[in-house]
């Protein structure tokens, strides 16, 4: 009988072993899982505030700006909801371009040079929007600055 109490008291201790491991086990899991958690947060947090910022500047909204009339469009209507002076500046000067080589075009000849011209500012005022600088048009950008300075 005193085996049978030995095993028994064996068995429970044993049994008490298991229960505080599990317990023990459970604890530090749920640690982990709550700094995961928080890591998780401070990530997404991080992650919302550079996409906010990349916004706030402006630089894809200039850099969308560049891209045909419809990119234009797009990045006028991106621009009215953040209205970063960046952004803004070359909407402005894309305006001006694409209108200086519609109405240039037109011109036989002299419209082909012209045009290409429009071509190397269009570009430059490309690079510009890519390094994060506001660069005027040669010649025309200020003027650009002060038709379009509504949008």
């Amino acid at each position: 009988m005193a085996d049978n109490q030995n095993l028994g008291d064996d068995l429970n201790d044993m049994l008490d072993d298991t229960q505080k491991n599990t317990t023990d086990f459970t604890d530090s899991t749920q640690r982990k899982a709550d700094a995961f958690s928080e890591d998780a947060k401070r990530a997404a947090n991080s992650f919302e505030n550079d996409v906010n910022a990349a916004s706030k500047d402006g630089k894809n909204i200039a850099l969308i700006a560049h891209l045909t009339l419809i990119g234009w469009v797009i990045a006028l209507v991106m621009n009215n909801n953040t209205k970063s002076e960046f952004g803004s500046f070359y909407i402005r000067q894309v305006l001006g371009l694409g209108l200086c080589g519609l109405v240039l075009s037109f011109i036989p000849v002299l419209g082909w040079i012209v045009s290409l011209g429009i071509l190397v500012l269009w570009i430059m005022s490309l690079i510009g929007a890519t390094s994060g600088e506001k660069k005027l048009t040669p010649v025309l950008g200020e003027y650009f600055q002060d038709w379009f300075k509504s949008l």
